[in-house]
């Protein structure tokens, strides 16, 4: 059960850093997958990926939301201004922006990528941790949330959903935009007027 979902700060790095496990939850991604270059990013996994992603913490701002029952982290959000995971705008990419200019816009944010512990799954987290996490970016200014999760039907393996799956984003609102692959919709949430 939840008891709240919190933006990531120094404070609670050691309950996020105790949620992903030595592993860094996805194969020692410590969500610089999106950040830096492949090149970069293949040989920074695992250790490395785990300090460049801490420093990026404590450097602030908070790079997305931790959902915390009691003092125990059962999931996480990456959610920023697009322009902090440069990855996730690359032309040929399923999540690149519509317009050109979207990436460096401040005002738009991207949710890119969830992490539920085991055992915590398909009890609402990614909900909880979606809508914590647009009223997140729209208190820190943003206009446009968007994402670009699973069009999937039934169980998925947990892992290949990372992105989230599109149902989560439609209960929240969310409104597809594009699709550049038959199973990745890029989504938009309009979070205030220009």
């Amino acid at each position: 059960m939840i008891d709240r979902v919190e933006p990531l700060t120094p404070a609670n790095w050691p309950a996020f850093e105790h949620l992903f496990g030595k592993n860094g939850a996805c194969m020692g991604c410590w969500c610089m997958y999106w950040r830096l270059p492949n090149k970069e990013f293949q040989a920074a996994r695992g250790d490395a990926a785990k300090r460049k992603f801490k420093q990026r913490v404590k450097r602030g701002p908070p790079p997305g939301v931790v959902a915390l029952a009691g003092e125990e982290a059962i999931g996480w959000l990456q959610i920023g201004p697009r322009a902090d995971a440069p990855q996730w705008n690359m032309p040929r990419r399923v999540s690149a922006p519509l317009k050109e200019g979207d990436a460096a816009d401040e005002r738009i944010w991207a949710a890119t990528c969830f992490f539920v512990k085991p055992g915590h799954r398909r009890q609402g987290v990614s909900s909880a941790l979606l809508k914590a996490g647009a009223a997140f970016a729209k208190e820190h200014g943003a206009r446009v949330l968007e994402a670009c999760p699973m069009d999937v039907q039934g169980r998925s393996d947990p892992i290949s959903l990372y992105v989230g799956r599109m149902s989560v984003f439609e209960r929240a609102g969310f409104k597809e935009v594009a699709r550049r692959k038959d199973n990745r919709p890029l989504m938009r949430l309009m979070l205030a007027r220009r």
